[in-house]
């Protein structure tokens, strides 16, 4: 029998068992940890106003128009998360950013049930629609901000390089407030450590985690695999 519970897998021995309730005694503190951490975030007071009615262009039934940042939030639903993509006019589409909206484009409709989502890039709308229809982007509300500041108001570029912020933001009575950033983006890692600011949304990582083998050294999603 375990020290938490009395399930044995086939084979195990003793040394496994109480390596193995070394380890889950550190995921339920880590557990503890992370709902801390989200009660934390939850109740950080609102940032800054939104003082620009930033514009983006998308596209609806074939046709680009231009959307106003206050549109993007529904009637009844006040919260809206803003994904940066790294994608910027001509450039070519980043990989990394490729994975994490090949998943989140599943989950996007369980997300906009609940609040707000859409994904904002810096290329043309054009660009960015075509680079979709090719991954089979069907769920996802894509945006361009190609002719606006909100990729550097909003810390999604820095010195012409597009990065992979999230932003999130709340609707008030008083105006739409910037509410959370993930900023361990900006803040300095220890030596060999990835800042890691978008994994709670990535469950990529999380998979690889649980495998001995890891994250592995030097992996990073593609494209394509064949």
């Amino acid at each position: 029998m375990g020290q938490f519970h009395d399930n044995r897998f086939p084979g195990e021995n003793d040394a496994y068992r109480t390596s193995r309730d070394a380890l889950l005694a550190a995921e339920m503190e880590l557990r503890k940890q992370t709902e801390a951490v989200s009660a934390m975030r939850r109740a950080l007071p609102l940032g800054g106003e939104v003082t620009e009615d930033y514009t983006f262009d998308e596209t609806v039934d074939g046709a680009v128009v231009q959307t106003k940042i206050g549109d993007l939030f529904a009637a009844g639903k006040d919260n809206l998360f803003l994904y940066s993509f790294m994608y910027a006019p001509g450039g070519d589409a980043c990989p990394a950013c490729t994975s994490m909206l090949d998943g989140l484009n599943g989950t996007a409709p369980h997300i906009r049930d609940q609040i707000n989502f859409a994904v904002v890039a810096k290329a043309p709308i054009g660009q960015i629609r075509q680079w979709a229809d090719g991954r089979g982007w069907s769920n996802l509300r894509l945006l361009s901000s190609h002719g606006n500041s909100y990729n550097i108001d909003y810390g999604a570029e820095r010195d012409s390089n597009q990065l992979p912020a999230i932003n999130i933001f709340r609707k008030t009575d008083a105006g739409i407030f910037h509410s959370y950033n993930a900023e361990t983006l900006y803040a300095p890692s220890e030596e060999g450590q990835h800042p890691r600011h978008a994994d709670a949304i990535w469950p990529l990582w999380s998979v690889f985690d649980l495998t001995p083998g890891g994250r592995g050294e030097g992996w990073f999603p593609r494209l394509s695999y064949d």
